[in-house]
């Protein structure tokens, strides 16, 4: 595959480029095997909608032709969300701890969304799956607590897992 160089201009970031070196969905790290593709999240529903509503022009079109989103002055609308629950924390928490790199503003799904198209930056990929793997706890504790199949049961702990790219659906 040949590279390809992408110039990202939306609310968050004027003129930032990357080189896309993977092929799209293909080539991760042995240690990252996400359950869901970004298209597949966006359709199920997370982040109440509001993430990437400006960003269309920098990914496949497909990826928003089944994605909830809300529109324009509707904001955030967490009934969009797979289980009509709020499970994120605000941006700036997110910054307060650290975890923004400033090649994703948008945090840890901005930077999956662009290693799934096939940008690589080797420490920062190193990073965000260290941080993917930590989330695994949180699928333990529904097996641990949960009935198989019960989506009713720790809701706000499967959204979360969900806008971590694990599908809680099969928990």
């Amino acid at each position: 595959m040949g590279s390809k160089w992408v110039t990202v201009n939306d609310r968050m970031q004027k003129g930032y480029r990357y080189q896309r070196v993977a092929r799209p969905g293909r080539d991760f790290d042995a240690e990252f095997r996400p359950d869901l593709t970004p298209a597949e999240m966006l359709s199920l529903g997370v982040f109440c909608g509001r993430y990437m509503t400006d960003c269309r022009e920098e990914f496949p079109d497909s990826w928003f032709a089944h994605a909830k989103l809300a529109e324009g002055a509707r904001g955030r609308d967490c009934a969009l969300n797979f289980f009509g629950v709020d499970a994120s924390q605000p941006l700036s928490e997110w910054k307060r701890k650290g975890w923004i790199h400033p090649d994703d503003p948008r945090g840890w799904f901005q930077w999956y969304c662009r290693y799934y198209m096939g940008r690589r930056m080797p420490e920062e990929d190193a990073r965000q799956i260290k941080r993917w793997k930590a989330i695994k706890r949180h699928v333990r504790q529904v097996e641990k607590n949960c009935e198989k199949g019960d989506l009713l049961c720790r809701r706000r702990q499967r959204q979360a897992l969900l806008h971590w790219a694990y599908d809680s659906r099969k928990i």
